[in-house]
């Protein structure tokens, strides 16, 4: 059986000190008991499961509400201008019996929750020593009780401070982690701009040396022309004494045909070679390969005749006798 005990004070007798305890098996709105001491004398009464209900519908509540107010005006510790009353009026009729009446107060109107009868306990001294026993236990388990949430309350101040010690450490930790990743980032990009600073100087030059170099470079078309036709003053006077023939007897002139006329051709193909010496030079290069080539081609001579390929065809000329164009000109 659940039991509570609490201090009221009668409406009737403010002085004087009462002490209510309640006791009912499993739920409280199957019935309960009720013993009311004041120190002295003792009175028990009992409400049954149909008073409850009876009482219930004349409040015009439901059951469930009407047991939670019944909780909170008997069971429930009193608090500072608490809202529930009690009272004890003895019986005109029966002098061993009292009226205990509890009533809920709102707005300055009183309702009265609900009544009970009670009578003289025949062992009041029992009532009363159950009662501070009672109060014994309840103070025990709740000294037991503060104790272990005193052991819980140090524990979980141990371990906070564990860990605030811990936090302490990791945000240090973060921090040296964080500076040390900060300076190797910090090298790396000094690194990085150092390394494109470099590129971009190397880019700049070679570019400025591309520029120079092209502006350096002289095009094909300002490239000054040799005007091979133009002479020189020693070839000037050539050319004047070329350009005026000798004077030819009549005979000569007579038999000369009109292409035996001095050609200057020949003389500007000479100056042409003087000043192209290289083209000269590559000219007598092909024409000792060529000689070379006629040499190597050229029949062994016939040891029956004994007569040479020249001496059998005397006709085909050869690169030693047949003379240069230029010279048969030059010559004329």
């Amino acid at each position: 059986m659940e039991k509570k005990v609490r201090k009221i004070t009668i409406a009737s007798q403010p002085e004087a000190t009462y002490f209510l305890q309640l006791a009912w098996k499993k739920e409280l709105d199957s019935g309960f008991s009720l013993t009311l001491c004041d120190g002295h004398t003792a009175w028990v009464g009992e409400v049954s499961k149909e008073d409850l209900s009876r009482e219930a519908a004349d409040m015009e509540m439901e059951r469930s509400k009407y047991v939670e107010e019944l909780k909170k005006a008997l069971i429930t510790a009193p608090q500072t201008g608490s809202k529930y009353s009690f009272d004890l009026v003895k019986d005109e009729e029966n002098p061993e019996m009292y009226c205990f009446t509890y009533e809920k107060t709102l707005k300055d109107i009183a309702f009265k929750l609900g009544s009970l009868r009670l009578r003289n306990a025949p062992d009041p001294a029992a009532i009363i020593r159950e009662i501070i026993n009672y109060c014994l236990n309840c103070a025990t388990e709740l000294h037991s009780r503060n104790e272990h949430l005193l052991k819980e309350n140090e524990r979980l101040r141990q371990d906070w401070n564990d860990m605030h010690e811990q936090f302490d450490k990791f945000v240090t930790s973060k921090e040296e982690l964080e500076q040390n990743l900060y300076t190797r980032f910090t090298l790396v990009l000094n690194e990085k701009k150092a390394k494109i600073r470099s590129l971009n100087q190397k880019l700049s030059q070679t570019e400025q040396k591309a520029s120079e170099k092209s502006n350096s470079s002289i095009p094909f078309d300002t490239l000054p022309v040799a005007d091979y036709n133009g002479s020189t003053d020693e070839e000037s006077s050539e050319v004047k004494e070329e350009t005026a023939p000798p004077p030819v007897s009549k005979r000569r002139s007579l038999l000369a045909s009109p292409d035996d006329s001095p050609d200057i051709a020949p003389s500007r193909k000479r100056r042409q070679r003087g000043q192209k010496g290289y083209y000269t030079q590559v000219k007598d290069k092909v024409l000792q390969l060529e000689d070379q080539e006629e040499q190597r081609c050229k029949p062994a001579p016939s040891k029956r005749t004994g007569k040479t390929p020249s001496s059998v065809n005397p006709s085909l000329p050869t690169s030693k006798t047949s003379p240069d164009p230029d010279d048969l000109f030059s010559d004329i």
